[in-house]
């Protein structure tokens, strides 16, 4: 049996107390960082395939089905606002399409060839990479689509949370987080999920960071889509050239993100 569907290490749960369920689901989620860094080296080695192709103009599709999906959704869809990229930059497919983002579509994630005509529906170079997100590591929507991407010549890597999967089998860069048994058994939207959240997270940021998008620790190209991030935005423009917050504030609204602003200042001292 699979670990991700093998057996609780908790039974009876109905009978624990509140206090009980959350403290038994918290050190299980303890356990989640421990697990994802053992998988660092196959991270390191996925994010350094994929950086010279997003430089090259490639792009970043996750494809999944379920929790998977939906993880791989949100986390391309906060690149943009986070780092200024185009939103077809980075690309979240869900089997089942978007409707399948609230509600479960039946029987969407065993269709093998969907996956691929998902993403040939987007367009796609030979620079393009193709991450599979899949707990089990066996769902037929990931596999096929990370198949026929590989066949197609776009690097592949997956997220799973069982080793020696059919999915890694499929992917020339697996990275596997095996993370143990659910608190309550089968429910990968647990620790699995969990892992996946954290191991999208370092290899989006990172990927960014490695295209330049973040100076020093800071956001510079980031989107300045309300007044929290405006007035962020203000404040790095402050640290970076000492202006106060009234002359910072009016470069940022005149040149619309902090690198172009820090850049205009810069180049008008110097002239």
């Amino acid at each position: 049996m699979s670990t991700t569907e093998s057996a609780s290490y908790y039974d009876h749960l109905e009978k624990m107390s509140v206090r009980e369920l959350l403290t038994n689901m918290n050190k299980e989620d303890q356990s989640v960082p421990l697990s994802v860094n053992k998988a660092l080296p196959q991270l390191e080695a996925l994010v350094a395939a994929i950086v010279p192709r997003m430089e090259k103009g490639g792009r970043l599709f996750y494809i999944g089905a379920g929790t998977s999906g939906r993880l791989g959704i949100l986390d391309a869809s906060e690149c943009p606002p986070t780092y200024g990229v185009p939103h077809n930059m980075v690309v979240g497919i869900i089997a089942g399409g978007d409707m399948a983002i609230r509600k479960a579509v039946e029987n969407a994630e065993d269709d093998q060839q969907q996956a691929w005509k998902d993403i040939q529906a987007h367009g796609f170079n030979a620079w393009d990479t193709v991450i599979g997100i899949a707990a089990s590591g066996t769902t037929p929507y990931v596999i096929g689509g990370v198949k026929s991407a590989g066949s197609a010549g776009l690097l592949t890597g997956c997220i799973t949370c069982n080793k020696d999967s059919p999915l890694a089998a499929a992917s020339q860069f697996p990275v596997e987080v095996v993370v143990g048994p659910e608190f309550v058994t089968g429910s990968t939207r647990m620790k699995s999920g969990t892992a996946q959240k954290l191991c999208l997270n370092m290899i989006s940021t990172s990927v960014m960071i490695k295209l330049g998008k973040v100076k020093g620790n800071k956001m510079v190209d980031m989107q300045l889509s309300n007044k929290k991030l405006v007035n962020r935005g203000t404040k790095m423009i402050m640290e970076a050239t000492g202006l106060d917050e009234t002359a910072a504030n009016d470069l940022l609204i005149r040149y619309g993100s902090v690198r172009s602003a820090v850049a205009a200042h810069e180049q008008n001292r110097d002239s």
